[in-house]
């Protein structure tokens, strides 16, 4: 049979190389050189079909035997090609332009996609029947505090909240050491995100950043508390039912604790409201510092308005399931109970100098105009401090 006859009869199989990135860098050097030299072709020929067009009209006078400013001709042909040139440049910088906001969106889809699978392999089923099985067991009872926390389980389900604090959220934190080493403190910050994930990684950054502090509690607003099996989660992890009463026993036994004055306005800001404080009640947390003597630490987290963006709210069947409202995000409800996902968003927490209130008398808590003019300056604070948080950050997802 012919050499070449048989070339044709057996296929061609090619094993592709695994790419390293220097292979990529190579094959786009080469890319960018064929498209310099295509370029430098289209100029080239452009100014030759410029040159002919001029010994074009040229010979057309001459033979008409038509009298001309040779001068303004060679001027129009001239400004005709800058013309050429100039639109083709445009037409350049705007496919560069183009293809770089591309291969950003590429970069945040690709960082998305990553995290999000993680945190989907990480919060198994078989992850949720260990929760649950720990919260009926009654061999942790006798570890259990006055407030319901778990010690167990939350060793058990740190290695989530490191996950979600080193790896997902990747958050930075500044000011830690404005915490003190001992004693009670209460820690007065923005709310956001839908879910309250932020008192949560608040007390993650301490335990995580923090030499010696290892006690921080969060309040957590009463509808959570109505909803199945959440409510009784945070009892567990450490969380405490928002009300003066339970802040003021923390502080008093020595605890730091964690309060958002915005409440439920605060995670249920739509997406246009991001960063932008709501009303901090009536004061409630200056006159408990008063009463207590525990300084305030204010605290700006950035990063979490993002992770569930509230477009709209529904308030048809939020009373019927004891929630204040139904989020409508990008992806809930569209996408089910893949929906409730978070978005990987980058975030920044900042602790800022403690404030304290020793100089005021015990009046003071009964002067509501000077309750309201304090709270109003901390709120502030803390405002100054989102802003200073994003005026740092170049992108949501990469901090």
């Amino acid at each position: 049979m012919p050499e070449d006859l048989n070339k044709k009869e057996t296929p061609n199989l090619h094993v592709l190389p695994l790419k390293s990135k220097k292979d990529d860098q190579d094959d786009f050097s080469r890319l960018a050189a064929r498209l310099e030299k295509k370029i430098g072709r289209i100029e080239t020929e452009l100014r030759d079909s410029i040159s002919h067009l001029n010994k074009d009209i040229r010979d057309l006078l001459h033979t008409k035997n038509i009298a001309f400013d040779e001068k303004n001709i060679q001027t129009d042909l001239n400004a005709l090609y800058q013309q050429l040139e100039g639109r083709m440049q445009k037409t350049l910088d705007e496919l560069s332009r183009r293809e770089a906001h591309q291969r950003k969106e590429k970069d945040a889809v690709k960082v998305i996609k990553d995290k999000t699978s993680q945190l989907i392999k990480l919060l198994s089923l078989d992850f949720y029947k260990t929760v649950l099985g720990r919260l009926g067991s009654a061999e942790y009872e006798e570890e259990v505090d006055p407030f319901g926390m778990d010690r167990r389980l939350v060793e058990k389900i740190k290695p989530l909240f490191d996950f979600l604090y080193h790896k997902y959220w990747r958050i930075s934190v500044t000011g830690i050491n404005n915490i003190p080493d001992e004693g009670k403190a209460l820690i007065v910050a923005n709310h956001s995100g839908t879910v309250p994930y932020d008192g949560a990684m608040i007390k993650t950054s301490i335990l995580n950043e923090h030499p010696r502090r290892k006690d921080a509690r969060f309040l957590v607003e009463d509808f959570v508390y109505h909803m199945p099996i959440l409510g009784t989660f945070m009892y567990r992890i450490g969380g405490v039912r928002a009300c003066p009463e339970n802040a003021e026993l923390l502080l008093n036994a020595g605890h730091l604790v964690i309060v958002f004055p915005e409440g439920v306005k605060g995670i249920g800001k739509l997406y246009r409201e991001r960063y932008k404080l709501q009303r901090f009640g009536r004061g409630g947390f200056i006159k408990l510092c008063m009463k207590t003597n525990a300084p305030l630490i204010p605290v700006g987290v950035v990063g979490a308005e993002e992770i569930h963006p509230i477009m709209m709210k529904s308030n048809i069947l939020a009373k019927t399931i004891g929630v204040p409202y139904i989020p409508i995000t990008p992806t809930f409800p569209l996408l089910g109970l893949l929906g409730c996902i978070p978005l990987p968003s980058k975030w920044s927490i900042h602790f800022g100098e403690p404030i304290r209130f020793d100089s005021y008398g015990p009046k003071a808590m009964d002067d509501e105009l000077l309750i309201h003019k304090l709270s109003e300056k901390v709120r502030m604070n803390i405002q100054e401090i989102i802003f200073d948080l994003l005026r740092k950050r170049r992108s949501v997802w990469v901090g």
